[in-house]
């Protein structure tokens, strides 16, 4: 069973967030959260918060699993564009530039190892 953790309107740009995003895809929990450690981006921490909680979705909904016992998988990562506050800037000769301040959305979805190759069978059987 997947569990979800969403973080909207985080005021980071959508692209570095995604560079950060691709290093842990697919990659086990315990893999991901030292990958996250040691990032110098500053997207890296609040993924990794995110990832936690995500976690701890996962055991609130297993609470008869034990963490210990299961590979927990990242099994999807998105990072969408959120809202854009724009400003303007004094330019030369009485013009303004345009400052487009980005944030983005992150949803993180975890899910046992196990569970994920059993889903991955049954649509490749339905193919």
């Amino acid at each position: 069973m997947e569990a979800v953790a969403k973080l909207n309107n985080f005021p980071t740009s959508p692209r570095k967030a995604r560079l950060v995003a691709d290093l842990i895809r697919g990659k086990k929990v315990s893999h991901a959260l030292g990958i996250l450690s040691h990032q110098p981006q500053a997207a890296a921490p609040v993924m990794k918060k995110v990832l936690l909680s995500a976690v701890a979705n996962w055991q609130n909904k297993n609470e008869e699993v034990s963490i210990e016992d299961t590979e927990l998988v990242v099994k999807a990562i998105y990072v969408d564009g959120g809202r854009i506050l724009k400003r303007l800037r004094p330019a030369p000769q009485g013009r303004a530039y345009r400052i487009r301040k980005r944030s983005h959305h992150l949803t993180i979805v975890v899910d046992n190892v196990a569970a994920a190759v059993v889903e991955e069978e049954v649509v490749k059987s339905e193919e």
